[in-house]
């Protein structure tokens, strides 16, 4: 089992382990480097250790802050996921995981900035206590060298009435370093699933507060407050041999140590690292305003049992694959507010079409609007996602719960249609599908393509391509009865299709085994679009069924994500 997941993870693995990887040689670098490099002598003999964790921090920073768009660049991801479609499954895969990841970077520059921060106020204690300090020792004195020339200055504080609350709020890096830091808590606290699934619109708006992040990120340094010893000057009075001198000077000094050290700001440098990946999203906001602007046209409205409702649409240019998603707003119900839905149409249809079911707000609205009147829709995609993969396997297991069913709506539809045109493109050989509902309203808009698709398959000499199990969670005695009833028909008393819908939750292990029994050679996609827990156990039984032999079977797991 572990050799499984060896074999599946090893990929993922290693972009977690050289982005850590990065991480740590950039900490460790820069702490050595600014915790030794003579150059900050007399920077450290004031601020002591805390210089070089700012510092260290502040690149980590700078990197995270160069990552935390790109994963959230739709547009990007689906371009890079058409040209690697000759690349290796195990590559594409690694697209999926894009939210997953901006979320790990996103906690990465929380407890950076935190480490960040705390080291600057250690350090502003500092500065404020060398600046008041009358010892003469050596920060005492390096702290009034302001008072010997523009360019000598160490320490930024130059008044013994400062504090470090007034630094705070006052300087650049202290405003920005505030603003930044208070956008980033309420862009985390803001981005908790509870919030973006009751409170989409919290979520969108403290979200947009990235762009006060990098433009604060970007002024935060140009202000040069912490600064080292210049080049020339330590050519002149390097600190190994004239730092005891400073503390103890003669009026009539006459040996190479008289004169006093300059310093120099280190330059400002986020912008460096986050201007690049900045414009590429300011591209992809731009290209998803001029997506959205071209016309939608509602070809049809169709109100299903159960409270689904579907849309079937048609708009310029527009391509799909099987499983894709798209962004739809509805300008009357909310400018702001985009949600995803999978596409139920097959590419090979004339139009695209959504089922939406009531959950929540939003969804509720719309299906109360197109009841009463035609909106206007504005569509942004399509985006790829995992089950665009399902062809490229020869055994696929295609698992939904209730309305996850949606992308493989999508796959059976295009199926079909391969088999009507005898498509010789097609690798896969069987498909399993696992259908879990709780109530059996929503069947009811999947039936018609199912029965389709049984005939289908039965007139061309495939019925055994096609192997379908419908679980039903949630039934009363009624059912029940009426199922004991009819016990002997050739159809389901709950959807009328010839498969018996069968009671309670699947036992994935003894699915697994039987696909893994008749398929001993093959390479299994097994595809889910459902909730979390489903995806552990569906993983685990991936694992736990994967053959360590690479001749004998191999089970891959796939989840939709937005």
């Amino acid at each position: 089992t572990m050799g499984n997941w060896l074999v599946n993870h090893w990929f993922s693995a290693a972009i977690l382990a050289a982005w850590l990887g990065i991480n740590i040689f950039l900490f460790t670098y820069y702490f050595l480097f600014f915790d030794c490099d003579e150059r900050y002598f007399y920077t450290r003999a004031i601020l002591g250790s805390a210089l070089a964790w700012a510092r260290a921090s502040a690149k980590c920073l700078n990197f995270n802050s160069m990552l935390i768009l790109l994963p959230v660049c739709r547009n990007l991801l689906s371009f890079l996921r058409g040209t690697c479609s000759c690349c290796r499954r195990t590559l594409r895969k690694q697209l999926d995981h894009n939210l997953t990841f901006h979320k790990l970077v996103a906690y990465a520059l929380a407890l950076f900035t935190a480490v960040h921060t705390i080291a600057h106020l250690f350090n502003l204690e500092r500065y404020n206590s060398s600046q008041q300090a009358t010892d003469g020792s050596l920060p005492a004195v390096l702290s009034k060298m302001h008072l010997h020339g523009s360019n000598k200055w160490l320490n930024p504080i130059h008044s013994n009435q400062t504090t470090v609350e007034y630094v705070a709020f006052t300087t650049i890096p202290g405003l920005t370093g505030v603003i930044i830091t208070l956008a980033l808590i309420l862009m985390v606290t803001s981005s908790t699933e509870f919030i973006r699934r009751n409170y989409f619109e919290v979520f969108w708006y403290t979200h947009h507060l990235f762009l006060i992040y990098f433009a604060g990120l970007v002024i935060h340094g140009i202000a040069g407050l912490v600064r080292g010893q210049t080049e020339k000057s330590m050519e002149e009075v390097h600190p190994h041999r004239c730092a005891q001198y400073l503390t103890q000077k003669d009026e009539d000094c006459s040996h190479n140590c008289c004169k006093d050290p300059e310093f120099g700001s280190i330059p400002a440098e986020s912008w460096k690292w986050v201007l690049a990946p900045f414009l590429l999203y300011v591209f992809e906001r731009i290209l998803r305003v001029w997506r959205a602007w071209q016309k939608v046209v509602v070809t049809k409205v169709v109100m299903h049992p159960g409270h689904v409702l579907e849309l079937q649409m048609q708009k310029k240019g527009f391509r799909m694959e099987v499983g894709q998603y798209i962004f739809v707003n509805c300008p009357d119900i909310s400018l702001l507010e985009w949600h995803p839905f999978t596409l139920t149409s097959a590419p090979e249809e004339d139009f695209f079409s959504i089922h939406i079911r009531n959950a929540g707000d939003w969804t509720g609205c719309l299906i109360d609007t197109f009841q009463q009147q035609m909106p206007r829709i504005e569509v942004d995609g399509p985006f790829g996602t995992a089950s665009e993969d399902v062809f490229q396997y020869e055994v696929a297991m295609l698992v939904g719960a209730g309305i996850g069913v949606t992308p493989f709506a999508s796959i059976l539809k295009s199926i079909w249609y391969k088999f009507q045109q005898a498509d010789q493109t097609l690798k896969t050989k069987k498909i399993y599908f696992y259908w879990i509902c709780r109530e059996t309203g929503a069947f009811a808009w999947f039936n018609d393509l199912l029965a389709s698709l049984e005939q289908k398959m039965a007139e061309s000499g495939k019925a055994d391509f096609l192997t379908y199990r419908l679980f039903l969670t949630g039934w009363n005695s009624s059912i029940a009865n009426n199922v004991a009833l009819h016990f002997d028909t050739a159809t389901d008393t709950v959807t009328g299709l010839r498969h018996k819908t069968i009671f309670g939750r699947p036992m994935w292990n003894s699915e697994f085994a039987a696909v893994a029994a008749a398929h001993p050679r093959s390479v299994v996609g097994v595809f889910l679009c459902g909730p979390g827990p489903l995806a552990k156990s569906l993983q685990k039984s991936c694992h736990q069924h994967s053959s360590l032999d690479p001749r004998k079977v191999k089970f891959y797991f796939n989840k939709e994500n937005f």
